[in-house]
């Protein structure tokens, strides 16, 4: 099938496959005789894989890394990560702790936030952002 085909089948857009395709992610896939890439379900199967994993907050770069292992969880989706110790695990586990970092990063610049407002932290109109009734 063609890229816009194989783009559609996947849930994806022509750009992402060249995409996936320039950071290593899909084969470069193979040229009709007038230049036209051609996919296979092979490959529609790996870009889905791909979707999902940067769905749950895995970036290009953390599958780039993982990218000659993608192939088991084409094969096996419901297995995902942790049914493969080492597999993905490594990578979830460090996007676990940028993520953990960011919220906690995030949770402090709140709370300075709300300090500088002269909020309390129990204060609903801090967490909601609406002010409170003047009176």
């Amino acid at each position: 099938m063609r890229i816009g085909e194989a783009a559609a089948a996947a849930g994806t857009t022509p750009r992402a496959l060249r995409l996936y395709e320039a950071r290593g992610l899909l084969r470069p896939a193979p040229r009709t005789p007038a230049g036209q890439r051609e996919y296979d379900p092979a490959d529609v199967a790996r870009v889905r894989v791909i979707r999902n994993m940067l769905a749950l907050g895995l970036t290009l770069e953390d599958l780039r890394r993982r990218a000659h292992r993608l192939d088991l969880l084409v094969q096996d989706p419901a297995g995902s990560c942790d049914s493969r110790p080492g597999e993905f695990n490594g990578v979830v586990a460090e996007r676990l702790a940028a993520l953990d970092a960011e919220i906690a990063r995030l949770t402090h610049l709140r709370q300075s936030l709300a300090a500088a407002a002269g909020r309390p932290e129990g204060d609903p109109a801090t967490k909601t952002g609406r002010r409170r009734p003047a009176g």
